[in-house]
């Protein structure tokens, strides 16, 4: 086993190089070509969404949700403060306020009776991170927004190929956002989509997209000219990036496979260590099918957390933590006037480990657990 083991490593092969080979000798290197199109059609059959368009990454479909939503200045929208920044930032650059809510032990996934609290007049829409590819529990999100108009937007930038029951994420709510960055389970280095049913957004998205103008319409002979329609941004992919995920998107049962039996491998070794009370393990709720994208823990106390992670890069096993809850930011707090204290989401987030998870480490995933557990065993029966 190598003496170090990085946090992420692409899965590539000859497959991607022949990909981009082959868009390099075509004539279509911008957006929406060939490759594109055979994309956008692979994900709308395999997932079940009759609107999807690519992106330049899941941040811009972020954006996009805001836009065709028309939300702006007066509004709220809520999220977890356990995300990425990109959550937030599509909301404050419309104008529109975010409001964070608690995530839930175990699933880390947005709590939907937190947001029954913190629904107002003013909020217009909910958007739910499924946390490590792991699905929020929409029955009870739609049970917390009472049957109100209030849009959901899955970031599902995560959860490519995971499911709430047998649907997948990205199109239970009215619009899915996906990531294709390359520290995601599927990648064209960086790049998105986003995913909706409804034939309205779709046609505002698809505006959107194209810096605000008709010019899809045009091209489909819809109309004689295309022009200005709509606010707008260039949010479309180089066909080249869309080769790519192409390679990418043809190996995802093996990716996937490959990704869960390292991620049981590393909760089955783990599992004592739980039961010492150590560290406490993710859940999958019944109504989850992960994409294994992330396999975390907890230390026992968050004061633990920095020690341990040293302890482990010691031991050759590049771990790392994650998010700092946005709402206790320099930006959040000076901004956005957000004052409420978030201690189950603070408590989580100052708590947690994240492991190296990716397919190349299959053949030796039971050596990196066995020391993984050789460290927190130590750690926790000499303090």
């Amino acid at each position: 086993m190598p003496d170090f083991i990085p946090f992420n490593r692409i899965f590539k092969d000859n497959e991607e190089r022949k990909a981009l080979a082959g868009a390099l000798e075509g004539d279509c290197w911008h957006g929406d070509g060939p490759a594109s199109r055979r994309v956008e059609a692979y994900l709308s059959e395999w997932l079940g969404s009759p609107h999807v368009f690519l992106t330049t990454s899941c941040t811009h479909a972020l954006e996009m949700a805001m836009m065709v939503l028309e939300i702006g200045e007066g509004d709220e929208v809520i999220m977890p403060s356990f995300t990425f920044v990109s959550t937030a930032n599509a909301v404050r650059m419309r104008g529109a306020r975010p409001v964070f809510a608690e995530i839930r032990e175990g699933d880390l996934c947005l709590d939907p009776e937190d947001v029954a609290q913190r629904t107002t007049p003013s909020t217009r829409a909910v958007i739910p991170v499924h946390y490590a590819g792991i699905s929020v529990d929409f029955d009870g999100l739609r049970a917390a927004l009472d049957g109100r108009e209030i849009a959901i937007i899955e970031d599902a930038a995560q959860a490519v190929g995971a499911f709430w029951n047998d649907q997948a994420l990205g199109t239970v709510g009215d619009i899915g956002c996906f990531s294709f960055h390359d520290t995601k389970n599927i990648t064209c280095g960086e790049g998105g989509a986003f995913l909706t049913a409804d034939p309205e957004l779709a046609r505002k998205a698809e505006w959107v997209r194209e810096k605000g103008t008709n010019r899809s319409a045009f091209l489909r002979g819809e109309v004689d000219k295309y022009t200005w329609v709509s606010p707008g941004s260039s949010y479309i992919p180089s066909d080249l990036l869309a080769a790519l995920l192409e390679a990418q998107l043809r190996k995802k049962e093996q990716i996937l496979e490959a990704r869960g039996k390292v991620w049981h491998v590393y909760r089955d070794f783990l599992a004592e260590a739980a039961e010492n009370g150590w560290i406490r393990l993710p859940v999958v709720p019944s109504y989850a099918r992960t994409n294994y994208h992330i396999f975390h823990f907890h230390t026992r106390d968050a004061g633990d957390r920095d020690m341990l992670l040293q302890k482990l890069r010691e031991a050759g096993i590049g771990a790392t933590f994650h998010y700092v809850p946005l709402h206790d930011s320099p930006y959040a707090r000076k901004h956005i006037g957000f004052r409420d204290a978030l201690p189950r989401t603070e408590e989580l987030a100052g708590s947690l480990i994240r492991l190296p998870v990716y397919p190349g480490l299959e053949p030796i995933c039971k050596e990196i657990a066995e020391r993984v557990v050789s460290v927190i065993s130590h750690f926790y029966q000499n303090r």
